[in-house]
């Protein structure tokens, strides 16, 4: 059935052809990364131009690996995903916690206490897409930016039925909707490599940002 909140979406558009739990999926460690050199690089530049040198970065459905700039130290790298050892093995993180999400979109965070969000090639997996962006949205300080990047690659099994029905634009305006539907006001579309250009994976990317006299 369509989430609470996006009653113009199809039913079963969160759907996935595994209903099996997620947490069984991503129980064993994968250690490889899900869009080439080319595309990690747009990710990356991304996240210099847009999250302060100085604050507090969630890294949202990552993995043993973020995409942070190397020579930029952050106050803190808060990392979450869904695998333990690749969180551990992450060098970035200061601090995680694992967590399937579709079950529990609630974030173990405080509210108004990070400045930035990544979520990196990850957002076609979420069944309970707008809960997960409200608590988003309320542990981000106001002006905060959330920044959430996907290719056309994903596991296919684990995708949402109406993500893989559209292409990258589309999918733009999806997420776009689920950021206005989560209580973003500012929100903007970027491609960030096209498909087929330098050989590379295509990248889009949608940015959010908290209201400035958002409490919540």
């Amino acid at each position: 059935m369509p989430e609470d909140g996006l009653p113009q979406l199809p039913p079963h558009a969160f759907a996935k052809s595994d209903s099996s739990p997620d947490t069984i999926f991503y129980a064993e460690p994968r250690f490889v990364t899900h869009i080439d050199n080319d595309a990690i690089g747009a990710v990356t530049r991304l996240y210099r131009a847009l999250f302060s040198a100085d604050g507090t970065v969630l890294d949202l459905m990552s993995s043993w690996v973020s995409h942070l700039p190397e020579d930029v130290a952050y106050k803190k790298v808060i990392g979450h995903g869904m695998n333990a050892a690749e969180l551990a093995a992450n060098p970035r993180l200061d601090h995680w916690f694992a967590q399937d999400l579709n079950q529990d979109p609630r974030l173990p965070l405080d509210d108004a206490s990070v400045d930035a969000v990544g979520i990196c090639v990850s957002i076609q997996y979420l069944q309970r897409p707008i809960e997960v962006l409200r608590e988003v949205a309320r542990v981000l300080r106001p002006k905060g930016p959330v920044a959430i990047t996907f290719s056309n690659r994903c596991f296919p099994t684990k995708a949402v039925a109406i993500w893989q029905n559209l292409d990258g634009p589309d999918q733009c305006e999806l997420v776009s909707l689920y950021l206005r539907h989560a209580g973003f006001s500012a929100v903007e579309a970027r491609e960030l490599a096209s498909p087929g250009q330098w050989g590379s994976d295509p990248l889009w990317a949608v940015i959010g940002r908290k209201d400035e006299h958002s409490e919540g």
